[in-house]
This record gives C-alpha cells, structure tokens and sequence, in this order.
C-alpha cells in the first residue's frame, strides 16, 4: 500500500481509515490488546517541511521536539526522554536509560558517528547509494531491551542538489509513534541537507507492520472527525552549518527541563533556533497564562502561536529546583 501527501495530516488522514476499517487482527507483544495491521506501507511526505499535525488533538510539537533533542543529545538517559513523553518509563531496563534509545546508535554505534560519517560521505561521493544509517541490530535479536528499535535503516540519496530520505521501519504504531517519527527523521534530514549544503528532497518511510492499536481507535476516528486548521510547514532551517546552533539548543534546554528561567537571547541565536528554545519555555510554562503570553509575543514564527497559546490550559508541570547557571556557553 502507498500513500502519498504534501503534509502530516493528509498521511494520517489517509492512512488511519484504512487501518480503521480492514487490516489483520494481531495480539502486542507489550501487553497493549490487539491491534489492526497493514504489512509493506510506503508513505510519502512530499513536503518534509509540513511535519506538524495542525489539528487541535494531535498538534504537539513539544514532545516531538524533545525526542529529536533526546536523539541528538547522544545518550538514552530516562530523565530528560520522560520530561516530554511520559511512557518511556516503561521501556528503561534499570530507570536510567532506555537501552534502545537512537542518540547512541546514531553518533555512537560501535564508537563511529554515524551522523557525521554520512555528511563526509555525501560531500566526498555525492551520488553515492551507500549513505545508509543502521539503528535495529542484529545483537537486538536476542537482547532482552524492552525498547528493540523499531527502526531499522536510514537512507539518504543526493540526487540534482536535493536530499532525500527513506526510513525503512520494522513496525509502526501509526497514531501514537507515526507523527514523531516523521518529525524526527525530516528534521535529520534537513539537518543532513544543510551540513552538506543541499535543499530538502521527499521523505519516504516504509513501513513493515503499520499498526493501529485497539485502545487508540476512539482517539483516531476523533482525529479524522476534527477540523484541521490551515495546513502549514516550517520555516526552512537556516543555510549553513547547523551543528554550533544544535549545541546551543541542547544546553538551553537542559536548563529549562532543570527549572532555570532565561531568557532565549543570551543564546545568540538565529530566529528559527531561539523559536525553538521558545517553544521549550512555553512547554515548561504549562498552566502558566502570563508567561505563556509572554513567550507568545515573542515567537518569530506565528505559525508556532497556535501551539503556544494551548499551553494556557494544561495542568502546571512539576517544579524542579533551578541549576546553577554557568556563562559562556560552548559546544559539546
């Protein structure tokens, strides 16, 4: 089956009726009920930049953000995933890391970089078929991980000054894992894309078991049945060497997830980097109306308000205890 569509939303919206009303009935493995299952699912996103669900149930770009950060923080550590997706508890062997975690396995798999290495390769053989990135491996075949990858290659292909992608994915919860995948994997697309130099291609992500779990049915066919706002993308990353802006980003959100107030200036930061950081504060700000006015009136990108503005309502999260703040900042 092949679904193809210009944004996150048309995929879904695609996508979930046909998981809805056919597909085989399969038992979780994890204890979640029975699911509907479709094998060997192509989905094209046409417009990587149109990455975010725009409809009032399914648009959080928060918690997407903090996974992609989860990743490119290099490590698996439980405390900083379970700040922004709660479940992830679950899937920590000894409560301190989730051994499945990408951050390792992207830039530190059997000590190479893999990150790193497909960017040299792509500038030394643009043409080349090898740029291909392993996350599942054949160790997880017989680990007693609870969170085995359920992605198993990145692949990109330059072709004509445009990257593209294909994430090839063993299994696929399509309404709680589908929509930060696609966020993720198009934003290491992008990021890849800059450090060689390119503008974005199509993303495509097969899909060998796309599933849709029992418990979540009610939640999709709510989905379908909301209205979904203006369709809108991103703004493009800025051209250029994304990696310093990347190190400034990981070290202001480390202070906000640790309770520290600042101000996103400090950073220096480009707009479309110091929007990011804001939509950090206004996910720490939860429940806070007058901070998330705040923030609001800041954000560069008005397309990110929307998010911001949903905040107002949601329940306050936890204080922590602020850090020390250390000035200057440098790069990891």
């Amino acid at each position: 089956m092949r679904i193809a569509a210009s944004s996150l939303d048309d995929l879904c919206r695609k996508l979930y009726p046909k998981l809805l009303k056919g597909g085989d009935v399969v038992p979780s493995s994890q204890g979640r009920g029975v699911s509907r299952e479709r094998r060997g699912v192509l989905l094209e996103l046409k417009q990587p930049l149109a990455r975010l669900s725009r409809t009032e149930t399914r648009g959080k770009p928060f918690s997407c953000l903090g996974e992609l950060l989860w990743y490119l923080s290099r490590d698996n550590r439980l405390d900083f995933i379970r700040y922004y997706i709660k479940r992830y508890e679950i899937e920590s062997e000894d409560g301190e890391r989730v051994l499945g975690g990408y951050g390792p396995r992207l830039f530190n798999q059997r000590g190479i970089d893999q990150v790193r290495s497909i960017i040299e390769l792509l500038k030394n053989r643009p043409s080349s078929r090898q740029a291909v990135i392993q996350l599942f491996n054949a160790e997880d075949l017989s680990s007693s991980c609870k969170a085995v990858p359920c992605t198993t290659t990145m692949q990109f292909a330059l072709r004509e000054e445009r990257l593209h992608m294909l994430v090839t994915m063993r299994s696929n919860d399509a309404f709680k894992g589908l929509p930060h995948d696609i966020f993720c994997f198009t934003m290491i697309q992008e990021l890849i894309a800059r450090s060689v130099g390119v503008t974005l291609g199509s993303y495509k992500h097969f899909v060998g078991s796309m599933h849709l779990y029992d418990e979540d049915r009610d939640a999709a066919q709510q989905y379908l049945d909301e209205d979904i706002q203006a369709s809108i993308a991103m703004p493009p990353m800025p051209v250029g060497d994304p990696w310093p802006a990347v190190a400034k980003l990981l070290q202001a959100e480390e202070l906000i997830r640790n309770g520290l107030e600042l101000d996103s200036k400090v950073f220096d930061l480009p707009a479309y980097w110091a929007d990011l950081v804001r939509l950090l504060q206004a996910f720490a700000a939860s429940g806070d109306p007058e901070k998330i006015q705040t923030i609001k009136s800041q954000i560069a990108f008005k397309g990110y308000r929307p998010y911001i503005e949903s905040r107002k309502q949601k329940k306050p999260r936890a204080p922590k205890p602020p850090i020390q703040f250390i000035f200057p900042f440098g790069s990891r």
